[in-house]
């Protein structure tokens, strides 16, 4: 098998999923319980956010353990907003943000918010300058990813934190679930206020993650109830979750120069071929992500190439996860003007560290052999 679909899910590290079965077995009781099985969740809880928080460079009462990033997403965009709106209404945000910011973004629309969308780049980036033009006497936040999921474009966010710096009552949000372990990024001296980021994109488990919320902002909760996370997550503590995540965060932290080195590599082998392929189109800008490259093929529907590679267990993907059962038309793509046809037929792959040079080889080999059929059905 050839799983190319790492941006959508990673497979889970090995020792991710001992820790968490050795918590859920033997710290079984409920962190909030003031017996001394409590206390032992409790103490164990306290220092896998110490770890986190150290491997983020951030205050352990920074980070706020979460179910991934979606969850992530929306409660630094609707907290934010449904906190500070007594200062402003007008929120900013880009135009080829993940759904679970952009339906975030129309959620607080249908409830009176002013959204400004800012326009992208033929390669989908961002001109930090735009965001400057559309700052208002009104503006309470701003919201861009790190990394595009579709595309592997990466965002000026340390030079858009410089700008926003300026704002001190404007609050700077960056999804970081696709950039962690595959960019830099340092949340303190890029300003960011609330960073997101997710475990199952770095080998760690579905229904983990973390949100990075500044000592200086203040959120409304999403959800209420009990006083855990710094009471803007209310619900008893995913213990194992929490200590699995932090597991992969510090599994994706170590050597990562290495590991980053080694997905340009896989990276460069495909837009290298692919470039050199009549039938394909590279969508994604060269100086991108190194684990995800996206490109068309003109004439062909997406959804045909995939299952045709799944014939020969070969798994890539369209766009995102969250927006691939939807029509056809990539909303990045076509946000970056970019012309229907391509639109239309785009694929995406992605890369972990576990890929090597020959599934890329092969996984061109087999996609010219598909194309290649497939023309010849269609005459």
């Amino acid at each position: 098998m050839i799983y190319f679909d790492n941006s959508a899910t990673t497979h889970p590290h090995q020792d991710v999923l001992s820790s968490f079965q050795k918590v859920a077995d033997q710290f079984y009781a409920n962190p909030s319980s003031v017996h001394s099985l409590g206390g032992e969740a409790d103490r164990l809880l306290d220092r896998s956010r110490k770890q986190a928080a150290q491997l983020l460079n951030v205050e352990p009462q920074e980070v706020i353990f979460t179910s991934g990033g979606t969850e992530g997403n929306n409660m630094a965009v609707k907290g934010v907003a449904l906190q500070h709106q007594s200062r402003g209404k007008h929120i900013i945000t880009s135009a080829i943000e993940h759904p679970s910011v952009m339906e975030a973004f129309r959620a607080l629309e249908s409830l009176g918010f002013e959204v400004t969308y800012i326009n992208v780049d033929r390669y989908g980036k961002i001109n930090p300058d735009d965001i400057q033009k559309a700052l208002r006497n009104d503006t309470i936040l701003v919201s861009v990813m790190s990394v595009n999921n579709e595309l592997g474009t990466i965002q000026p966010i340390k030079e858009i934190g410089n700008i926003l710096r300026a704002y001190p009552k404007i609050f700077f949000h960056v999804d970081h679930v696709q950039g962690l372990g595959k960019i830099d990024l340092s949340i303190k001296d890029s300003y960011v206020d609330l960073c997101t980021i997710s475990g199952h994109k770095i080998h760690g488990l579905k229904g983990t993650g973390a949100l990075v919320v500044q000592r200086h902002v203040s959120l409304f909760p999403l959800l209420h109830g009990g006083s855990q996370e710094a009471e803007v997550r209310a619900g008893t503590e995913n213990l194992p979750g929490n200590v699995a995540f932090v597991k992969a965060l510090r599994l994706v932290s170590e050597n990562t120069k290495e590991k980053v080195q080694a997905l340009s590599g896989l990276r460069e082998t495909l837009w290298q071929e692919l470039n050199n392929r009549d039938y394909a189109i590279i969508n994604s800008p060269e100086e991108g992500a190194p684990h995800i490259l996206n490109f068309s093929i003109p004439g062909y529907k997406p959804e045909v190439i995939i299952h045709a590679l799944g014939h020969e267990n070969i798994f890539i993907s369209t766009k995102s996860a969250c927006s691939s059962k939807h029509p056809d038309v990539s909303s990045v793509l076509k946000a970056c003007n970019i012309d229907y046809e391509r639109t239309t037929s785009a694929l995406r792959v992605s890369f972990s560290v576990h890929n090597t040079v020959e599934e890329v080889r092969t996984f061109l080999k087999i996609l010219d052999k598909t194309v290649e059929n497939l023309k010849a059905t269609m005459g």
